[in-house]
């Protein structure tokens, strides 16, 4: 079926159905919905090249990957990238990634946005100031940052959780059961998120009358190997902590590892709360002894980039709102009170 067809057949002209297609603004929600129901059902695909000679887009949505020998695929980015496709694919864009050496991407944005392969851009793992983000902001194209990034003199649309207020909740509760060696298995300390959730827990102490000292933090990229190496340099110490505050599940799997080899039992020896970004093959209540963790789906934020990034493209959105989530927090049988 061609738009011709289509558009015969919802008595509506080639325009408003093509319109209604690209998600122009000016077509009301229920014409859309009804030409959108059309088109899948009688498996209308619009031509590219004919869509982007008629609307100037390209359907595109864009990410500028680091490449190299020092780059590692995180599992995390592979899940946000899941949600980011499955809303993409349902509304007719695609995702393209651009190879980048990891010293010099914006060679990689300035190449792209020039050649106007892409709509739209994210930026992921963001850091303080950011330059991919200024960068983005100069060049004028829409886009989207997953995280936050301080210390740039202008607002940008993002996407995040509430890294500060799970941490600090984390730590309060186990505040609350008595622990005051309290130690933080963080990410990479450049990254903004894990400058939040170190921020969450030294405020949660604070307000106790207690310091997050400097020889209870490890900051590494967020691994299993890395969680259980940080883990054992804690545990063994003179001064260990009673509890740990850690990352990510995948980091936490090296912690209880790390218990195990010392012939610590959690949480009678050791309380722990991990972050949860809620992978469907690493679930909390699956470990030996089900975890405590600050609960936010990565995929669900995938997801809704995709969503806003559709919306700056078809002119529904414009301006630099932010979006912060809450993070849950569910109890489970990793945390205890202080061992007498």
């Amino acid at each position: 079926m061609n738009l011709k067809q289509l558009s015969l057949m919802l008595e509506l002209s080639q325009t408003t159905v093509s319109r209604a297609l690209n998600g122009y603004p000016e077509v009301s929600e229920d014409t859309r919905r009804r030409v959108m129901d059309a088109a899948k059902r009688h498996g209308y695909r619009p031509n590219p090249s004919a869509r982007r000679l008629a609307t100037g887009k390209a359907g595109m949505i864009g990410y500028v990957m680091p490449t190299g020998a020092a780059v590692d695929i995180d599992p995390h980015f592979v899940e946000f990238l899941s949600g980011l496709g499955d809303y993409a694919r349902g509304h007719e864009l695609d995702l393209v990634l651009s190879p980048a050496d990891a010293a010099d991407e914006e060679t990689t944005y300035r190449r792209i946005v020039a050649n106007k392969q892409v709509d739209a851009l994210y930026i992921s793992a963001p850091r303080s100031s950011d330059k991919r983000v200024a960068l983005a902001h100069q060049l004028g194209i829409p886009f989207i940052v997953h995280g936050r990034s301080e210390g740039l003199d202008f607002d940008y649309p993002f996407i995040d959780i509430d890294n500060e207020g799970a941490f600090h909740d984390a730590t309060r509760l186990l505040v609350q059961l008595g622990h005051r060696r309290i130690a933080l298995i963080n990410g990479e300390d450049t990254q903004t998120f894990a400058i939040f959730r170190e921020r969450g827990t030294r405020r949660a102490l604070a307000e106790s009358g207690l310091m997050l000292e400097p020889m209870n933090i490890r900051s590494e990229i967020m691994t299993e190997e890395n969680g259980y190496r940080a883990a054992r340099s804690l545990l063994e110490a003179s001064d260990a902590p009673t509890a740990i505050v850690c990352s990510s599940l995948i980091m936490a799997l090296g912690v209880v590892r790390a218990a195990r080899d010392l012939n610590l039992t959690i949480p009678t020896d050791l309380s722990l709360v991990s972050h949860d970004d809620v992978f469907p093959w690493l679930k909390p209540e699956h470990f030996s002894v089900p975890l405590t963790t600050t609960r936010s789906s990565i995929r669900a934020a995938g997801a809704r980039v995709a969503e806003r990034l559709a919306a700056r493209i078809s002119g529904l959105e414009d301006g630099a709102r932010g979006e912060v989530w809450p993070v849950d927090l569910v109890v489970r049988g990793s945390i205890a009170g202080v061992k007498q």
